[in-house]
């Protein structure tokens, strides 16, 4: 049952993320799912290096969102350059 969930939160936090992030983000749906699975993970780092978080206490909706928008912003700026 976690691995169902963590695809399905991936997904939502992923269809926020791209949009509210603006431009066209060229992605399916499995990349969609990627993003907001990364996107979490990258809050939950960031949190507990801020110290917003103790260690393997999960990210919540809002610094999920922000960090896949980060993720999405990183990966504009790869894409691009190719």
């Amino acid at each position: 049952m976690g691995i169902i969930s963590m695809i399905i939160v991936g997904l939502i936090v992923g269809l926020i993320a791209r949009a509210i992030m603006p431009g066209e983000q060229k992605m399916g749906i499995i990349m969609t799912i990627i993003l907001g699975i990364v996107g979490a993970l990258v809050a939950g780092y960031l949190g507990v290096a801020v110290g917003w978080y103790e260690a393997g206490e999960s990210a919540g909706w809002i610094a999920s969102i922000i960090g896949a928008i980060i993720v999405l912003f990183i990966y504009g700026l790869i894409v691009k350059r190719s």
